[in-house]
């Protein structure tokens, strides 16, 4: 049994998620499949001796998709030709659009016997002639879409969207040609343009957020070791891909530089950031016998490392799997527009058969209009509008506060979330040290303090760095750094002075500090704490008052983490949690029934943000988090997040306004239309008139 990623193009709303799951799960071997309409991933597991590749490849073919194996280079050119054929009818749609209007504003404007009939008729036909590409190739998507949906007994969106594309070009085009004959004499070629060029304008926004998720994750292979320096028998060594690396080979990491397999120590001593990975706040020593793991950055000194995992098998390799599982799961709800299409597109069609049908009866000659008035009035343009432009909109306003989405949907998901839960390093957290406090029994602790911030000017260990805070370095002799210890000097009187461990600059530590100074029994006491962002405290404060729970969820040392809820008055709080017992906590509280949002930073964040019900990434944090995320905080501002969930649901009360807008125009119009008052000409116009209420109203959430 395999279990394979691709990655689809053609996707164009949730129902193609449906069609493809049923075309894949007919063919023999193929034991599931699950696609996520958000990133257009497809995870399959099925058997490679039962059936090729080709021929998976080739149902989806025919099924009306294209896919890839999900990897860098052929995914890449799949996204360049789907961005650039996305382009070309945008820009088709909008060019032509302009020329088909300025072609019917003379009929609009002119005066009684201003406008020649053979003038009208010729403009009539340029606006037919340049109305063909639009239909031909612009919207294209829309009729593809349409008949795999219908193929695949699905009603989605793209039915009446291509319906009401096709009866308004139809009935213009019979207009046109015999205006005397049952279509009547009005044609609606600019308003038909015009819709397809701002629908596909919203596709082109929600195509540019799905590639820019795929191209993230493709960022986390460019930010990891593309060679490692393999160590060889004859004392020589060799740059290699980490792909050929083995089991019990050797290889040197330079400071610097990230490590390509998980290993032990076995010459050097330095220290390790691994912050990324397991959430601590500080880097590790590490000597002779410690642990190391693929995608820990190497600080300082050179390290020679034994092999003992290369591959998937290594722990970074281990969390990006976690989180391809987790985002591959398909969401348990589709949107509300989605969820109306079905019925919507139903009512439309039995609507004007029963109206054409009846007007055969009473009137023959005007059956055809009535039934073409009845499908251009309810032609779904307010209803497909009516999320795009409160989305959109809406996350504008959230760019210019600093948080980026990815994902549009996720405002609908906001609504629903009870529940924040933050990491700490990185995200509650800034990601430096600061001095809280210090202290020396029968010394002058701030006399101390300078001394030792002249010393700790020669150390590139983060506390050090923390604690000299831009002073410069004293006229110090004989500096050593010990790893796991500190650092030692002799000063000009040739004493000799200890900064770091309290254990091994004291014989009897203070258990509150975190690092000490000192010469024999002369030491200060300094306690070191990570600063909380400055605007933590309200956030969590805002968040609160809303009524909704705040967790604190991270793999740093407990006690770290109890120091950090405690200042952010953080009731409910979890320490040394490991990715899998981070997603293990995740999955509990969902299953309690809480809706949760989750913020983080590092790639230790990456699987419980992409099975959380919203994720939101920090904006410096690691490209694998940024990738499972719905959002990117690219400002750090966690006061945003509040502001954003009220955002969320004001978007979510427009949004109900224009689909209650569209409901009430069809209930308005559509008697009209079917009493025969209503001709299409001003079924067209008011059309495009609930079009313009839709978009304006989504306006109001940029205040």
């Amino acid at each position: 049994m395999a279990l394979s990623q691709f990655q689809v193009a053609g996707m164009h709303c949730a129902a193609c998620s449906g069609i493809i799951e049923a075309a894949l799960l007919k063919l023999p071997g193929v034991e599931g499949a699950s696609v996520n309409p958000a990133s257009a991933r497809l995870s399959l597991r099925w058997q490679p001796s039962h059936i090729a590749l080709a021929d998976v490849l080739a149902a989806l073919q025919v099924a009306g998709y294209g896919a890839t194996p999900d990897v860098a280079a052929p995914a890449r050119e799949l996204r360049r030709q789907e961005r650039r054929q996305a382009l070309w009818r945008l820009f088709v749609a909008g060019f032509l659009m302009m020329q088909v209007m300025m072609m019917a504003t003379p009929a609009y404007v002119a005066g009684p016997g201003e406008l020649t009939p053979d003038l009208d008729r010729l403009l009539r036909w340029a606006g037919w002639v340049l109305t063909l590409p639009v239909m031909v190739f612009s919207a294209a998507p829309f009729f593809l879409g349409a008949w795999r949906q219908l193929r695949a007994g699905r009603l989605g969106m793209d039915v009446p969207v291509a319906l009401g594309l096709a009866v308004t070009f139809v009935a213009s085009s019979g207009a046109l040609f015999d205006p005397g004959g049952v279509f009547g004499h009005e044609v609606y070629f600019d308003s038909l343009t015009m819709f397809v060029a701002l629908l596909l304008l919203a596709r082109w926004f929600e195509l540019g957020a799905r590639h820019r998720a795929a191209e993230a994750l493709e960022a986390v292979a460019g930010a990891l070791p593309t060679v490692a320096e393999r160590l060889l028998d004859d004392g020589s060594s060799e740059r290699v891909p980490p792909e050929s690396l083995r089991v019990g080979d050797r290889i040197r990491v330079a400071a610097g530089e990230a490590f390509a397999a998980d290993g032990h120590v076995l010459a050097g001593q330095g220290w390790v950031n691994e912050a990324l990975l397991t959430g601590e706040s500080a880097p590790v020593a590490k000597a002779l016998g410690d642990a190391v793991v693929a995608g820990s950055v190497n600080v300082d000194g050179p390290l020679i490392i034994a092999v003992q995992r290369v591959g998937a098998d290594t722990t970074a390799q281990g969390i990006v799997r976690l989180m391809q599982q987790a985002q591959s799961q398909r969401p348990p709800a589709s949107g509300i527009v989605d969820r109306v299409a079905a019925g919507f597109t139903a009512g439309v069609l039995l609507l004007a058969l029963v109206a054409g049908i009846a007007w055969w009866w009473i009137e023959p000659s005007r059956a055809v209009a009535v039934a073409v008035a009845v499908l251009i009035v309810t032609c779904p343009c307010a209803l497909t509008l009516a999320a795009p432009a409160a989305w959109l909109t809406a996350s504008g306003a959230l760019a210019r506060r600093g948080l980026l989405l990815t994902d549009l949907s996720a405002l609908e998901r906001l609504c629903g979330v009870d529940t924040v839960v933050f990491d700490k390093t990185g995200t509650l957290s800034e990601d430096r040290l600061q001095l809280r406090r210090h202290w020396a029994e029968g010394a002058d602790a701030d006399a101390l303090l300078a001394v030792a911030r002249s010393l700790a000017a020669l150390s590139r260990h983060p506390h050090a760095r923390a604690l000299a805070d831009g002073c410069e370095a004293g006229a110090w002799g004989d500096v050593r750094e010990l790893a796991g210890r500190g650092i030692e000097a002799c000063d000009a009187t040739g004493r000799l002075w200890r900064l770091g461990a309290p254990a091994w600059v004291g014989a009897r530590p203070d258990p509150a500090a975190r690092l000490a100074f000192g010469c024999g029994d002369c030491v200060l006491w300094l306690d070191l704490a990570e600063a909380p962002r400055a605007d933590a405290a309200e956030a969590i404060a805002a968040l609160r008052a809303s009524g909704r729970r705040v967790r604190l969820l991270s793999g740093d040392q407990p006690a770290a983490v109890a120091r950090m809820a405690a200042r952010l008055d953080i009731v409910h709080w979890r320490g040394g949690a490991t990715p899998d017992a981070k997603l293990a906590a995740l999955r509990e509280w969902q299953a309690d029934g809480e809706h949760v949002l989750m913020v983080g930073d590092g790639i230790n964040d990456a699987p419980v943000l992409a099975a959380a019900d919203v994720r939101i990434a920090m904006g410096q944090g690691a490209m694998l988090a940024r990738n499972a995320a719905d959002g990117l905080l690219v400002s750090n501002r966690l006061s945003v997040l509040p502001q954003a969930l009220v955002l969320a649901k004001k978007t979510r009360r427009v949004l109900r306004q224009n689909l209650a807008w569209a409901a009430l125009y069809n209930l308005a119009c559509v008697p009209l239309a079917l009493a025969g008052w209503l001709p299409p000409l001003a079924a067209g116009i008011g059309m495009a008139s609930s079009s313009l209420f839709v978009v304006l109203n989504a306006q109001r959430l940029n205040r």
